[in-house]
């Protein structure tokens, strides 16, 4: 799933009237740079939430045939419901396979091996496993030894949600690319508009939620008119 509804007010002037997934970056949209990042891991079946200028992005998917994948929409025009509202909107899809499944934000760029990834998931076969790195961010996740979801702080504010104490913990950054069970979708309680960092916080005070580094790859949050000029140089 590519999360692709949201506002992208820190993309201002450019989403005023567009989408934050056309803006553009080497002559590729961002979401075309992500549906081929899929693609080039045999992810080929892909939603994608759509809420500012749905239009705008429907038409890019109808007139490049899906870039090569089949292309699904989750329509989120009368209110765009978050990261955990989305995905949860979006269960439908997943349920049918009963397998594990990759969620990736459409302003993150990355070469991340993401078959590592899964193969990591595969094998541990947590709730989740979060993508991370150990760069600078305001906010952290919080992982054990054992690299299992403790917490989350806010560096800004102050502000910390602890799903329980570990003797120590790491800080990391997360990347915005999840690989999720769909056994997650029974214990998700919440409804309507909220975060999926809320759900994984609750679940991981029974559940296993687990981190992959990824802290040697490229990684860039696309978020803004000058991450887009870094973008550039990173991303040919």
């Amino acid at each position: 799933m590519i999360l692709a509804a949201g506002l992208g007010t820190r993309l201002k002037p450019f989403t005023d009237k567009h989408p934050k997934a056309l803006a553009m970056v080497n002559g590729k949209t961002l979401l075309q740079r992500n549906i081929e990042y899929l693609a080039s891991f045999g992810i080929k079946e892909v939603i994608i939430n759509v809420h500012h200028f749905a239009s705008q992005i429907i038409e890019l998917i109808t007139s490049n045939n899906g870039f090569g994948s089949q292309i699904f929409i989750s329509d989120e025009t009368k209110e765009v419901l978050e990261t955990g509202g989305g995905i949860k909107k979006a269960a439908w899809f997943f349920e049918t396979e009963k397998a594990p499944f990759v969620v990736i934000n459409v302003d993150i760029l990355t070469d991340m091996n993401l078959q590592e990834m899964i193969n990591q998931h595969k094998k541990d076969n947590p709730l989740a496993t979060l993508a991370v790195t150990s760069r600078f961010t305001s906010r952290y996740f919080l992982f054990d030894e054992f690299d299992h979801l403790c917490g989350w702080k806010n560096e800004r504010t102050g502000d910390r949600k602890i799903s329980r104490e570990p003797g120590k913990y790491t800080e990391k950054a997360f990347s915005g690319v999840h690989i999720i069970s769909p056994k997650i979708f029974p214990l998700i309680k919440m409804t309507g508009k909220f975060s999926m960092v809320d759900v994984y916080l609750e679940l991981a005070k029974t559940d296993a939620i687990t981190a992959f580094d990824h802290s040697s790859s490229k990684f860039i949050d696309v978020g803004k008119p000058e991450s887009i000029l870094k973008a550039e140089k990173i991303f040919i």
